[in-house]
C-alpha cells in the first residue's frame, strides 16, 4: 500500500508516495528525536533543581556562619560592656571609699578642734568672772594667742573625677567598638569587592580642560582648553567626566585613588544629569557624591549637605551601588572604614561613575584621580609625569 506524504490518504495517485512502513519508520524516528529532546529538557531542569538546592545549601551555610559571627560579635560586645561597667563601678567604689575615709579624717580633725575650742571657751568664761587681776594678766597672753586651727571653707567632693572615670571607661569601650566596626566593614568590603567593575572614563563627556590618560583611567585638570566637539553630553562649566559604561540594574563597585589631592568630587550620576552650566551636587539633580575641599573638608552632597569628620585622610575611595536597593555607599579602602551611604534612593535611569579632579589651585591639586586597578602606563599632565 502507498500513502501520500502530504495528505496521508491511501491510494492517492501521486508520484510523491512512500509505503506505509516507510512512513511509520519516519514517524518513529521523529518521535524518538522528540523524546530525546524532552528527556534532555527533563535532565536540564533536574540539574537546575539540584543547582538551586546547592545554592540554598551554600546560602544556608553562609547564613549560619554570619549568624554565628553576629552572636560571637555581640557576645564579645556584651562582655566588653560588662567588663567596662565592672571596671567603672570598681573605680567609683574605690573613689567613694577614699572620699569616706577623707571625710572621717576631716570630721575627726574638726572634732579635735571643737574640743580645744570648748576648753578655751570654758577658760575664758571662768576668767571673765575672776577678781584675781594679777592672774588675769599672767595668763592673758596664752589664752588670747591664736589657736592652731584650720580655716574650714570650700569643703566639697570632686564629682569631676567620677565623670573622668566614666569618660575613660567609655573611651576604652569606644576603642573596642571602633575595632569591631573595622572588622565588620572589612567583611563588608570583601563581600562587595566581588562586584568590582573595570571603570574607564568617557572622553566625550569630559570638560575641555580635563586631561585623560591614554587608557582613560586617569584624569586631571589642565590649564589649557582643548579643542573638542561641543556635544550635548559634555560638561562645559564643571570640571567633570563620566564613566563610559552605565548600569541599570544589579550591584557594582569601583575604587578611585585620591592620593595627593586637596579637592575632588566622586560618586555616580544618572544618565540625564545636566552637563551644561554650573551644577549643584545633590540627589535631586541626579548626583550621589562626596567631595573634598581645602585639603581636609569632607562633605556628603545629600539633599542637605552633611559634613564628615574623618579620622584619617582617605588615599583610595571605594564606591558601591546596589541599584535595586537604592544604595550608594562610600568607603576608605585602606583603613577599611565606612564613610557615608545614600539610602532609600529611587533609581530609574542608568547610573554612571562620576569624577571631578577639581582645579589645580596653584599646583597644590595637580595630582590626577585614578580608577583602580591603576594603569602602569606613563602619561603626562601639564609638566608632571605620572606612572
Amino acid at each position: 500500500m502507498c500513502v501520500c506524504t502530504s495528505c496521508t490518504i491511501t491510494d492517492h495517485k501521486t508520484h510523491n508516495t512512500v509505503t506505509v512502513e516507510e512512513e511509520s519508520e519516519e514517524r518513529k524516528s521523529q518521535f524518538g528525536r522528540r523524546q530525546a529532546e524532552v528527556h534532555l529538557m527533563i535532565q536540564n531542569r533536574m540539574k537546575k533543581i539540584e543547582d538551586i538546592k546547592c545554592l540554598v545549601h551554600i546560602s544556608k551555610q553562609s547564613s549560619e556562619k554570619e549568624k554565628a559571627d553576629c552572636v560571637e560579635l555581640f557576645a564579645d560586645l556584651i562582655r566588653s560592656i560588662e567588663s567596662c561597667q565592672s571596671e567603672l563601678l570598681e573605680v567609683m567604689e574605690q573613689k567613694q571609699k577614699a572620699e569616706e575615709k577623707q571625710a572621717e579624717e576631716l570630721i575627726k580633725e574638726l572634732e579635735q578642734e571643737i574640743t580645744e575650742l570648748k576648753r578655751r571657751n570654758t577658760e575664758l568664761e571662768q576668767l571673765s568672772h575672776t577678781e584675781d587681776h594679777l592672774r588675769l594678766l599672767q595668763i592673758y597672753p596664752s589664752l588670747c594667742s591664736p589657736l592652731d586651727t584650720k580655716i574650714w571653707t570650700g569643703i566639697s567632693t570632686d564629682t569631676n573625677l567620677r565623670e573622668d572615670a566614666l569618660r575613660r571607661a567609655l573611651s576604652k569601650h569606644q576603642e573596642y567598638l571602633n575595632g569591631a566596626m573595622v572588622k565588620i566593614t572589612g567583611a563588608e568590603l570583601r563581600r562587595i569587592e566581588k562586584f568590582t567593575v573595570n571603570v574607564t572614563m568617557d572622553p566625550e563627556t569630559a570638560h575641555p580642560k580635563l586631561l585623560l590618560s591614554e587608557d582613560d583611567k586617569q584624569v586631571g585638570y589642565g590649564e589649557t582648553r582643548q579643542i573638542v566637539p561641543d556635544n550635548p553630553w559634555r560638561f562645559d562649566k564643571c570640571p567633570s567626566v563620566l564613566g563610559k559604561e552605565g548600569f541599570s540594574s544589579g550591584k557594582f563597585y569601583f575604587e578611585v585613588q585620591v592620593e595627593g589631592k586637596t579637592e575632588w568630587d566622586l560618586g555616580v550620576a544618572r544618565e540625564s544629569v545636566i552637563r551644561k552650566g554650573i551644577i549643584t551636587l545633590s540627589p535631586r539633580n541626579g548626583l550621589w557624591t562626596l567631595w573634598l575641599r581645602n585639603g581636609s573638608e569632607y562633605k556628603a552632597c545629600d539633599c542637605l549637605s552633611v559634613s564628615l569628620s574623618l579620622k584619617v585622610k582617605p588615599q583610595k575611595v571605594g564606591v558601591f551601588v546596589d541599584y535595586e536597593e537604592g544604595l550608594v555607599s562610600f568607603y576608605d579602602v585602606e583603613s577599611r572604614s565606612h564613610i557615608y551611604s545614600f539610602t532609600d534612593q529611587s533609581f530609574t535611569e542608568k547610573l554612571y561613575p562620576y569624577f571631578s579632579p577639581g582645579f589645580n589651585n596653584g599646583d597644590t591639586n595637580s595630582a590626577p584621580l585614578i580608577t583602580s586597578p591603576v594603569s602602569k602606563n606613563k602619561w603626562i599632565l601639564g609638566n608632571h609625569n605620572y606612572l
